[in-house]
């Protein structure tokens, strides 16, 4: 028998004051959080009421690649469970709930990935207002295009997730892991 028979495991430990973010990490997420919803939801707003009166409610900025469009979209990214507004709002909510508690409480000490979930939070929250508070749909109006080939119009909250996902991809493939 050894010596190691008579000791106890430790318990594990779920929660700790010590692996709460530091005031570095809080002064990463917060601010991020605020810019990019205030970004996303006064440019849906702004570029709506100025292309309600544009012919065809849209305009061109750079003839045959970008226009600005005024689209709705009640679905996903590209229509998908389109009409499922009840789902769709759910998921958001428990995705922020997720995103908020790995922020809080899965020791996220590489900045990173702070960026990333201060960046997922926002564009969350900047489409679950619009599901919320514009009758389930979510406003799109940057249109990249060549020809007839349009890419799904998109907003800044789209362009903030996809960055995260970016940025948690990296992280993962070059970051130092402990």
């Amino acid at each position: 028998m050894s010596d190691n028979a008579d000791q106890k495991p430790e318990p594990v430990k779920l929660f700790s004051l010590a692996s709460l973010p530091d005031a570095k990490a809080h002064a990463i997420f917060w601010p991020i959080i605020v810019v990019g919803v205030t970004a996303d939801l006064w440019s849906k707003s702004a570029v709506f009421n100025w292309l309600i009166d544009e012919p065809y409610q849209e305009y061109s900025v750079i003839d045959g690649l970008f226009k600005m469009v005024m689209r709705v979209n009640d679905g996903a990214a590209f229509s998908i469970a389109s009409g499922q507004r009840v789902i769709l709002v759910s998921i958001s909510a428990i995705a922020m709930v997720v995103v908020l508690g790995i922020f809080f409480f899965g020791h996220v000490k590489h900045r990173i990935m702070q960026v990333a979930l201060g960046l997922f939070t926002a564009g969350i929250i900047g489409n679950l207002y619009d599901r919320a508070f514009n009758e389930g749909f979510v406003r799109d109006f940057l249109d990249f295009y060549i020809g007839d080939h349009h890419w799904p119009a998109f907003n800044v909250a789209d362009s903030m997730l996809c960055t995260a996902v970016g940025l948690i991809l990296i992280s993962n493939l070059f970051g130092k892991h402990e």
